[in-house]
């Protein structure tokens, strides 16, 4: 029901109180319309990478005739360790309290010239490892950069690629 009010003028003038007459929506739907249009275009731009990673299992398989030779690295708070499976073969002290990657990827790099063959390697953690410490161990575990002698051309050699994760005993 419209109510009337006066005007300075002293006329009648009648003011329709309905919200929906006063308020205009078509610019908020506009809006709103290219807004779901962008965030549906720029959303197939964002990507997730993703590491493949094996799992050890305790599942018993067929046994083979080749020597059980196991490629662990231990990354401990102190360093990082180099294992075969059964004993400690080198220990990596940290460097102005960062990992020796470098010394790391030498070290793996002699491994797959004593055993090229070999693809997997097992990185076992301590707790309260930084999750970026991780990811540098398991690309220098999977890839090293070998300088050429007398050039500047760096290539990557793959080491091993397929690498499972674990607790550090």
């Amino acid at each position: 029901m419209p109510r009337r009010y006066h005007s300075k003028r002293g006329r009648a003038v009648a003011f329709d109180t309905d919200i929906m007459h006063v308020l205009n929506l078509t610019p908020m739907m506009d809006i709103l319309t290219v807004l779901v249009v962008f965030l549906l275009i720029t959303a197939v731009f964002t990507s997730i990478t993703i590491m493949e990673l094996s799992v050890p299992t305790n599942a018993g398989g067929a046994a083979s005739n080749r020597p059980n030779f196991a490629i662990e690295v231990i990354v401990r708070k102190a360093g990082l360790q180099i294992a075969n499976g059964r004993s400690v073969e080198a220990a990596i002290p940290k460097k102005d309290d960062k990992y020796d990657i470098e010394l790391l990827s030498k070290m793996l790099l002699r491994l797959k010239a004593q055993y090229p063959e070999k693809e997997d390697a097992t990185i076992l953690m301590e707790p309260d490892i930084k999750y970026d410490h991780l990811i540098e161990i398991m690309d220098a575990v999977r890839l090293a950069e070998v300088r050429a002698e007398g050039s500047a051309e760096v290539r990557k050699t793959v080491l091993f690629p397929t690498i499972s994760i674990g607790d550090a005993p």
